[in-house]
Order: C-alpha cells, then structure tokens, then sequence
C-alpha cells in the first residue's frame, strides 16, 4: 500500500543463464510474475532466433488443440475450468505432449470421416428402401397405361410443346407399353415443381413423370431435415434416358436402379432393411466412442491448454535472450522492482536446482539511463481506482500517483451529483453483494464484459454507493423527499385563524394560496440552524430551488478550486521529486499566486457571504449592514474586481447623524440611515478596491514569470553545456535544443493554465447541474407514479399500491435514477478527474510495467482480462 503514493523503484538487470537451467528458471520467474523482460534481438526475425523450432512446434500442438476445442463446440459439450496449479512442463515431454495431441486428433478425423461415409451410406439405403416401398404402386399397369398414352399424344402433336420438322427417335409413336423406359430416385420436395416442369419442356411432354413423398425421415442422425419425394419417368428411348439423367443430376436428384420383377424388388427391399439396421446400429456405436472421446478431452482441454501456454511462453521468453559465443549461456535484460530482487533471486535459486544444474544463475544490477517502466503495489481494493486513472494515462516514472486521492475524491463528487440516500442505499447494498460473494463469483470465472467491469470495480461502487448516502443525508434528500430527524428551525408565524380564512377563500376561489414566512420572526434563531443537512421545511416550500440553487453553485464552486488547488499542491510534490527549483520557485509559485488572487479570493468571499451577510442587520467590518437586499453580489462583484469599478465604501450612508430616511434595530437600538442606490455592489469590507487592485496586479505579473523564466533558464544552462530537460519525456537525450520549442511548449503551459483555471472552475458547476437534475427526475417519478396509486382508495388502490411500486417505481427507480443517472454523474466525476484535477500535475506519459507472469497470461487465455 505504501507504494501507490509513487511508483516503486524499478532497476535494470543482467541474468546470466546455463542453457540447461535456463528453462527451468524462466519458468519460475513466470510463476513469481516480477520480471520484465527486454528484446535484446529485435534485429533479428522470427525464423533467426535460438528457440524457433520449439516455438513452432509448439503452434502446431496448439492448432491441434484448437480442433479439438472446435469438435467439443460443435457437440455442445461444456468446457470446465481448471482451478489447480499445474507447473509448466518440462522440454523433454513436449514429445509425449505431441504424441497424445496427434494421436486425439487422428482419431477424431478418422471418426468424424468414418461417421460420415457410414452416414451417408446410411441415407442412400434408407431412400432406396423409400423407392422400393414406393415404386410398385408406381409401376402398376395403371400407370404404364397412363405414361404410353401421354407420350403417346405428345408425339402425335396433341399434347406438350410443338415441334415443326423435327423427327427424332423419341417423336415415333408408341406402339407397346413394352417399350417404354423408367427412371427412378429420390429428389427435395422443394424441388419437385420446378423439376417437373423442366423434363417436360426439354422433353416436350416425351417423358411422363410421377411424385410419392417420403413420409419417413432418412437424415435421422442429422440435425438438418429436409422433405424428399419418390419419382418415377417413364420415357422412349436410350438418346431420351441420357437427357434425363443429366436432367437429374442438374437437380440433385439420386437416381437408382431397381429391377422390374415384384418378387426381386420384395427381395431387394428386405436386404435393404437388413442393412439399414446394420449400419444404424454401426453408427450410434460410432457416435458414442466419438462422445465419450469428446468428453473426456473436454475435462482435460483446460489443464492442456495451460500447459501448452506456459511451454510456448516459456520459449518466447528465451528467443529475447542473446546467446554468447559459446553457446552454453543466455544473457538476458529485464525490469525488476528494487524491492523484490530477493524474491526473484530466490526464483533463479529454485530454478536452477529443479533444473538440476550446478551452475547457478547471476543476476547483475545495472546503471542505465533508460527510462524504467511504471509499478505500483496495489490490492483488490485499490486496483479499481488506478484502473481509473491508468485510463487516462499510465503515471511517469516516480510521479505522484492520482489514485490515493481519488479513492476520495471520486466517489464523494459522484455523490455530490448523485446525491439521494435511497439510492445510494440501493448502490451500496449491490456493491455489498459483489463484495460479499466475491471469492465465490471469482471462481466461477464469468466472461461477460459487462459483469466483470462492475465486479471489478466492486469497492468503487461500495464507496459510491456510501457517499450518496452521505450526501444524500446533506441534501435531506431520499427518494426526493425530507426526513425530519432533529425537528425544523423554522415555526409558522401566522394565527390559526387566519390560516383557515385562506384555506377557506383558496377552496372558494379555486386557487392555492400562499404565505411567506419572514425570517425575522419565522426562524428559531435561538435554535440555530438544522443540526445536520438542509432543514426539511425547504421539501415543502414553493421557493425550494431559489434556495437550494444558489447554495449547491457555491458549493460546487468551492469544492471544485479546493481540488484544483490541492492537484497543484501535488504538483509542488513533483517538482521536490525532480529536484527541479525552476519549476518551484518559477512555476508553482506564479501558479499559486494566480489562483489565490483570483478563484480562492472567490471562494474566501463566498464563506464570509454564509458567515456573516444574512437577514438580521448588523455592524459588519464597522458597517452597518442593514439587511439581506443588501448582500454582496458575488458575480457581479467579480466583474467589478476586474474593472476596478467598485461603488460606495459602505452598503448605506447618514448613519445616526439625523439625516437618515429610514432606521432598523441592531443589538437592541434603534438606528437611522440612507440606503445607498444598489446596495449589493458596494464594498463590504474596509480598502477592498485597493486590495482586489493588489490582488489582480499580483495575478497578472505571475503570467510572465511563468511563460519566461522557465524556457531562458533552459537556454542559459544549455549555453554553458550543462544537461537540460527538453519536456520531451523518455528520450530527452535524443532530442535537439530548440529554443523555439521550448518557447512554444512553455506558452501552450501557461496559456493552458491560465485559460484553465476560468474554465475549469465553471467546469465544476456540473456538480450543481447534474444534482438538481436528479433531485428534479426523482421528484417527478414520485408525483407522476407513486403518488398517483396512493389517491386511490379501497382494496384497489391497496393493489394499484403494490403493482405500481413494485413493478413500475423500483424498475424507473433502478433503471432510470440508478442506472442512466449514475452512470452520467459517474462518466462527469471521471471527466472532473482526468482534466480539472490530474491536468494540474498528472503527466500520464510513463510506460506500464508488463512482467512476465503466467497468472496474467492465463487470465487472457480464459478470457478474464484483455
């Protein structure tokens, strides 16, 4: 945990590795997951490196897996997971590993292409049996009678299409049903139409065609079905059957032959039976051996897949490393965290005795000016919220770490957009749930995007979910109603009386009336104000926003430069890290300078407003202040402050001199004065026009300190020969002075800055705007749903009650406000982050360390992480 502050220490090391060892110790390193590796053979292609051939073979062996893991699809067999630890096989069992792949993926190609013949076979014998069962009653005389009559016809030009001189064989007249020829098969139904009509126009009606369809299923081992029809041709002629049985197989018809005799066909038929039984028999034998084979590759496919992962990663690994000269020895580069090269000399330890080799790896630390990766030490807990910000950009090397803050800062200004206690109870108690049940949902290993992005941010939604409530408790907001736990300041002013006479003349007039209670006498100053959170007298007033608007904009205003001024507080943390004066002393200072003078002047202004300008008159800073008409305009005093146009010194002017027009009680004593014309805009405080002139002459100098001293500074040492950072990240020794550019990058800096400060302070009214439109959503689902079913009355408004809060209000409740409305308030904070609070001194140009880890590579194999 102490890490997540700044990234830890990472160093550059050499391992030196025997060849026998050296696989033996990659794989432990794998399993300790604390060891970057670095491509010392980038020059070289894939085919050029040490390991290739067992690389290659190892692809081989995992395109077999991948048809086994298609033939298990394709049976929808379920693949189970393998939870155990399986260590990373040793080089001298890839043959066995090779040998038991192939010899499962031979078997199944000889099943797959048996099952298939023996299918096949199957579906010609059961259609042949179909034509014998069918063609008797085809073949009757009947028939033969009916087919020598119509061809008959067609060749004296009384029926089919008209030939003119043409004399072929089959247009001679039929003079005995003895000589008519037959085709028989078996054709789709689908077919049967356009199959017919073509014979008989090609043929020109010369062939006599019958259809019988096939009642009995003859695809009994397949999924796909499809219809089929017995036909039977009758035709004239040898020249006429080959036109036929092109015919035929144009339109993949099976044609087969049956002999003319009764007794020979009965006998056919019987064998045929005989053998269909045969060969069904044969096959379902055939498909329990290939079930059977595919179950028990399915329970193992997991464990083999695993082990194949890690051998391949494994000789991946080792194809980075350069051989030496002799080669019986592997040097390898790789990043390491200072603070676990003991554990990863204890990994090269165990690898080389599980190795049984004598010479032991040596690791060497090494002095480099490369630019080390980024590593921080998180938990389950703190992973959610540096995911949030590794999304924006991976922190540089050593920079302050956004991600202790935010776990803060994030969900409270999610809440403060969200606020409502109900439905922070609802969030919360989700989050509770993932919470609870976590350890079982992480071993049922879900692959659902959706599910595993809120599993995975599980504690964030936890805080959110606690925060809402928080706020929601502030706001006295739940389900857009007040809970009036500590009892009202406020007291009704008016007799009873009076308040029935109106009660009484707004029924007659068909018109609400309204009264206005005077905070004078209406307010329990005694009391004080509500003890916690906004009075519960506001959810009934008709002023209710005029109160809470102006109160949640200045809200958002200080909570929005308080972040901004603590991002540039972190800042000064880099600069002390970098050791870099010139940007303390010349950078933050003028930063600072300029935010105070202006935003948290503001936001001083703003508290002084609550703390001492409210309804009762008083002596303020030696004033009389004569009432709220006469509260300072904060927004229009700001634009004064920028025009050096401020008004009187005092809000009134006569004071008990005996020239006063009107008079008020301060303290118990009566005192006069002249309201001076739009007291608001006055000075409220002794010298304010010459303060706020210091203030902003101070703001405005702190713009040219920023934008010049820093890039001259630049130039001057670069004059004297002395080392510079050029602003260009990892390769700054790369890059070449130019005084232009870090003039121009310098003014991009401040420009940004400046600009910034204006824009990103009304940024932060967001907080304002998004909970004033949840507060105004939930409100309107309770006046248009709920409180709706509450009018009715009897046993029905009993079940209205309970179908439309039920059914309707909890799914708009967790749907709309929950769902849309947190996921808006949630994409608003993260957006408050990545610019208004991270740009003040978040860089987010480092390079994410990437170990090489066997629990990561395994995780993207399942299909758990990307």
């Amino acid at each position: 945990m102490g890490s997540i502050y700044r990234s830890e220490h990472m160093k550059l090391c050499q391992i030196f590795f025997q060849s026998e060892s050296a696989y033996q110790c990659v794989a432990e390193l794998g399993e300790l997951g604390m060891a970057q590796f670095i491509d010392l053979n980038e020059e070289q292609n894939s085919y050029q490196r040490k390991f290739v051939n067992e690389v290659r073979r190892c692809e081989e062996m995992e395109r077999k897996l991948n048809f086994v893991e298609e033939e298990i699809t394709k049976d929808e067999v379920a693949i189970p997971d393998y939870d155990g630890h399986i260590p990373a096989p040793q080089p001298k069992h890839m043959g066995e590993m090779e040998a038991n792949l192939e010899k499962l993926e031979e078997e199944l190609l000889s099943i797959n292409k048996n099952t298939k013949t023996l299918k096949t076979n199957h579906i010609q014998l059961l259609e042949m049996k179909a034509v014998l069962e069918h063609v008797t009653s085809l073949l009757d005389r009947q028939s033969k009678r009916e087919a020598a009559m119509s061809i008959s016809e067609a060749a004296r030009g009384e029926a089919g299409p008209l030939s003119i001189g043409l004399k072929q064989e089959f247009d001679k007249p039929v003079r005995d049903e003895a000589e008519l020829k037959f085709v028989t098969g078996v054709i789709k139904r689908s077919k049967v139409v356009g199959f017919e009509r073509f014979i008989w126009r090609l043929s020109r009606a010369n062939v006599f065609s019958k259809f019988i369809p096939i009642m009995e299923k003859t695809e009994i081992f397949s999924h796909d079905f499809e219809d089929k029809s017995v036909f039977l041709l009758f035709f004239s002629g040898e020249h006429l059957r080959s036109k036929v049985m092109k015919i035929c197989s144009g339109f993949q018809a099976k044609c087969y032959s049956i002999p003319e005799g009764l007794e020979e066909r009965e006998l056919l038929l019987n064998n045929i039976k005989l053998q269909a039984n045969d060969m069904k028999a044969v096959i379902e034998k055939t498909l329990d051996y290939r079930a059977k084979c595919i179950h028990t590759a399915a329970g193992s496919l997991r464990k083999w897949g695993i082990m194949l992962l890690k051998l391949k990663s494994i000789f991946h690994t080792l194809n980075m490393f350069s051989v030496d000269v002799t080669q019986k020895c592997l040097i390898a580069e790789c990043w390491v965290p200072e603070a676990d090269i003991v554990q990863v000399k204890n990994s090269l330890h165990m690898g080389t005795i599980h190795s049984g080799s004598t010479v032991p790896a040596i690791l060497n630390e090494m002095e480099t000016h490369k630019y080390p990766p980024t590593y921080f030490k998180l938990n389950k807990f703190t992973q959610g919220f540096q995911n949030i910000v590794d999304a924006y950009g991976i922190a540089n090397y050593r920079e302050v770490n956004p991600a202790p803050w935010t776990i803060i800062s994030f969900p409270f200004l999610f809440a403060v957009m969200f606020g409502d206690a109900g439905h922070g109870i609802l969030m919360l108690l989700a989050a509770a749930a993932f919470v609870y049940f976590e350890k079982k949902l992480i071993s049922m290993k879900i692959k659902d995007e959706i599910f595993n992005t809120f599993f995975g941010g599980r504690y964030v939604v936890l805080l959110m979910g606690m925060f809402a409530i928080y706020t929601g408790f502030i706001y006295n907001d739940f389900y857009s109603k007040s809970i009036n736990m500590f009892g009202s300041s406020w007291v009704n002013p008016y007799k009873y009386s009076l308040l029935v006479s109106m009660d009484k003349q707004g029924i007659d007039s068909g018109n609400e009336l309204s009264l206005t209670f005077p905070p004078e006498v209406a307010f329990n100053h005694d009391y004080g104000p509500y003890p916690f959170g906004v009075d519960p007298v506001w959810n009934l007033a008709n002023n209710r926003l005029n109160f809470l608007n102006p109160m949640k904009m200045k809200m958002s205003v200080l909570l929005g430069i308080a972040q901004m001024t603590l991002g540039l507080v972190l800042s000064l943390v880099n600069h002390i890290g970098n050791r870099s004066l010139i940007d303390t002393f010349f950078v933050f200072i003028p930063q600072c300078l300029f935010l105070g003078c202006i935003f948290i002047y503001l936001c001083l202004q703003i508290i002084m407003k609550w703390i001492f300008f409210n309804v009762k008159p008083a002596f303020i800073f030696g004033n009389l202040y004569p009432g709220s008409n006469c509260a300072p305009s904060l927004l229009i005093g700001l634009i004064s402050m920028f025009m050096f146009n401020r008004g009187n010194k005092h809000f009134v002017s006569d004071v008990d001199n005996g020239n006063g027009t009107e008079w008020t009680m301060v303290n118990g004593k009566n005192v006069t004065y002249t309201p001076n014309d739009q007291c608001y805009l006055q000075q409220w405080y002794p010298n304010q026009t010459f303060v706020e002139m210091i203030l902003i002459l101070i703001a405005v100098v702190s713009v040219p300190v920023m934008l010049f001293v820093k890039p001259f500074y630049i130039k001057w040492r670069h004059g004297r020969g002395l080392p510079v950072d050029l602003g260009h990240g990892p390769d700054d020794d790369h890059g070449e002075f130019n005084f232009g550019d870090i003039m121009v990058h310098q003014a991009i800096h401040t420009i940004e800055f400046v600009l910034g400060c204006v824009s990103h302070t009304a940024s932060y009214l967001r907080l304002w705007a998004l909970s004033l439109a949840h507060a105004q959503l939930s409100e309107v689902l309770w006046n248009m749903v709920l409180r709706n079913s509450l009018y009715v009355g009897g046993w029905f408004g009993s079940v209205a009650v309970t179908i439309v809060f039920y059914f309707i209000f909890s799914i708009l409740s967790v749907c709309i406000l929950i769902l849309m409305e947190g996921l808006s308030a949630f994409l608003h904070a993260i957006r408050l982050h990545w610019v208004e609070f991270q740009s003040k001194f978040y860089g987010g140009t480092g390079i994410q360390f990437e170990p090489f880890s066997f629990t990561k590579i395994i995780r993207v194999y399942e299909g758990l992480d990307q």
